[in-house]
């Protein structure tokens, strides 16, 4: 793959998690990892941890669109980020024991799961 090529890729790659990112929440793991396992060929570890530095900014241009708006519950999300922060802490430590073929299967079936629950 040339460096043109690659260059595009991840700047399409970043447009399209940064869309859905805006519009539905998502776009660090639904989009990025796969995009960055599948079409980059960037180990499953690594395209999980840079999709989690990736998500920062994503999220602080959301949210600041959201505040100005006014559409944040604030009582929820300061409770559920209280959660999320020692999740996250104990979810990281535990990510680099995890193999690389186990976590992209933990990964997929979380999708799933995901996607059946939103559909119906």
């Amino acid at each position: 793959m040339n460096k043109k090529s690659f260059s595009f890729k991840l700047l399409l790659l970043g447009l399209v998690s940064g869309v859905m990112n805006g519009l539905f929440g998502a776009g660090g793991g639904t989009i990025l990892v796969p995009g960055m396992f599948f079409l980059l060929n960037v180990s499953q570890h690594k395209s999980h941890a840079t999709a989690i530095a990736i998500i920062l900014p994503l999220t602080l241009v959301s949210a600041f669109i959201y505040i100005q708006h006014g559409i944040i519950v604030w009582d929820v999300t300061l409770k559920v980020i209280l959660g999320g922060v020692v999740g996250s802490y104990i979810g990281a430590r535990l990510f680099s024991r995890i193999p690389d073929h186990l976590l992209r299967k933990a990964f997929g079936i979380f999708m799933i799961i995901a996607a059946i629950r939103m559909v119906l």
